[in-house]
């Protein structure tokens, strides 16, 4: 479900890409993308770096997220760990899903990010002091959808057996 699920649905999360294309001055994304958190992130650049089948997901890009008009640079997981050109960040992050009974499961996500030098650092440190709120509400506001899509297949599931 969370793989699946269409973010820019919701009002507000593109109020919040809105907001950065104006804070960052960059041109507005007119190119059609796919719906689905997965398949739109791997529109933008994004490349799977591990998969759990139906239990986890890595993605991974290297990008300049400071500049107006981000670009998603997708590696291969070798190439991504071993990437080391100077003035870039390497972000991971991860959708996971683990069981707790048999019809339950916590869903966690998380992101990690690493310069590749100094200059990088201080420019993604300065952009996530900007842009990092925006990034935790969308975090939030995806979660409450995200569930009801996931009690609403264990839901048919059950009524299927």
């Amino acid at each position: 479900a969370a793989c699946e699920i269409d973010m820019q649905r919701s009002p507000i999360i593109r109020a919040i890409f809105m907001a950065r294309e104006v804070i960052l001055g960059s041109e507005p994304d007119t190119a059609a993308h796919p719906h689905g958190l997965l398949a739109w992130s791997k529109s933008l650049g994004w490349e799977v770096l591990a998969e759990a089948p139906d239990r986890e997901i890595v993605m991974g890009a290297v990008t300049q997220p400071w500049k107006a008009n981000v670009l998603f640079r997708p590696l291969s997981p070798d190439a991504f760990t071993t990437f080391n050109e100077p003035g870039f960040v390497k972000i991971a992050w991860t959708l996971r899903a683990d069981a707790t009974g048999a019809t339950e499961s916590v869903f966690r996500t998380e992101t990690r990010a690493i310069a590749t030098d100094v200059m990088a650092r201080t420019r993604f440190r300065r952009y996530w002091s900007l842009l990092s709120p925006g990034i935790i509400v969308i975090r939030r506001m995806m979660l409450q959808p995200l569930k009801a899509e996931a009690e609403r297949r264990a839901e048919g599931r059950r009524a299927a057996t």
